[in-house]
């Protein structure tokens, strides 16, 4: 088939395939994640919101897309690039393919590209600016548009929910308070599933509205961008810490980190993938876990305040769990809800709900 399709790096690299999904030009951050199965939790999680996410396995589409898979109701991906695009899947479960999928939500995708090079080079160099759009695009005008190309800093507020929606439980032991920062529907799922019944808020709701649902627990979900970004999130942790128990994964773990007077730094090209080695330091206990996120926490940085480290990555020695006891505070910067990924950690759930039951 004609490639007909191209990806521009600001630093020049091209590399041309066939487009599928939404045939449009997008600016993005390129990233990489290297889970073998997941693409359509991948497509659909709200945290992917403006960026290109390069797939490292080579066969992506081959067992469709089905319909309580979803992660969002409208996903926010900037784009995806794949070696090998399935349009033929072969699952009972599949209801529509993956290009026609993409093609619905007008999201762009290219194919037969060398994916192995890209992520090489991403992992080399770290995350950047880049450019889909037809192949007939001169690169000199591609890499003008690239230039002039800033990420912006409203992500969360564009995939946050704009009212507070309930979720009930089939048998109600706890109500929750979810900060929706762009939140995945398989952390609702899962809290359901436990008893909690998940009231689930815009990024920007305020302290008192919080406190006069009388949540027995608050949770600080995933979410896209910088951290520093989320500032009304960062404002509602400091009013209400120590007054509920609280758990936060991934953007949620990063923004405690900042209430309680931490910082956070960008990685070169982050964590994305479905089998991270975490280590938690209190039982040595290793769990395979799930990430994606282009943040994390300073370690030195939680000197002086309140938190202490639970859990490094085995990879590179970052933070990957930290908890304050007397706050009644613990968050991670991994996925325990697991779509994808591997099942180690659902015990975090567990100790959210005896946090609220101590309460």
């Amino acid at each position: 088939m004609e490639k007909d399709g191209q990806l521009i790096l600001e630093d020049g690299t091209r590399l041309f395939g066939r487009r599928f999904g939404a045939e449009r030009r997008q600016l993005a951050e390129l990233v990489f994640n290297t889970s073998p199965v997941g693409y359509q939790e991948i497509v659909s999680d709200p945290s992917y919101t403006d960026q290109a996410v390069v797939m490292a396995y080579p066969l992506i589409g081959n067992y469709g897309v089905a319909a309580e898979d979803f992660e969002t109701e409208t996903p926010t991906i900037g784009a995806l690039i794949v070696r090998d695009c399935c349009d033929a899947p072969s699952n009972f479960r599949s209801a529509e393919t993956l290009p026609a999928m993409m093609r619905r939500f007008g999201i762009p995708g290219l194919s037969g590209v060398d994916t192995r090079k890209l992520v090489r080079h991403i992992r080399e160099k770290g995350c950047c600016r880049a450019l889909l759009a037809e192949s007939a695009l001169p690169l000199e005008e591609g890499l003008a548009l690239l230039e002039s190309y800033a990420p912006p800093h409203d992500a969360v507020a564009r995939v946050s929910r704009k009212e507070i929606v309930t979720y009930p439980a089939a048998e109600e032991k706890f109500r929750v308070a979810a900060v929706d920062c762009g939140m995945k529907q398989n952390l609702v799922r899962r809290m359901n599933a436990l008893g909690c019944t998940v009231m689930a808020l815009p990024w920007d709701t305020a302290a008192e509205t919080v406190e006069a649902l009388r949540p027995d627990g608050i949770f600080l979900s995933n979410g896209p961008g910088d951290p520093s970004d989320a500032a009304p999130v960062v404002a509602l942790v400091r009013a209400l810490r120590g007054k509920y128990p609280m758990f936060g994964v991934c953007l949620g773990h990063q923004i405690i980190a900042l209430a309680c007077g931490g910082r956070t730094y960008k990685l070169k090209f982050g964590h994305r993938g479905g089998n991270h080695p975490v280590r938690e330091l209190a039982s040595g206990r290793i769990e395979i876990t799930s990430q994606n996120h282009s943040y994390a926490v300073d370690a030195a940085s939680l000197s002086g305040t309140p938190l202490r480290v639970t859990h490094l990555n085995l990879l590179d020695g970052t933070v990957e769990g930290m908890e304050s006891p007397a706050d009644r505070l613990m968050s991670v910067q991994y996925h325990p809800e697991s779509a994808p990924g591997p099942q180690d950690s659902g015990y975090l759930f567990g100790r959210f709900l005896k946090m609220m039951e101590a309460k």
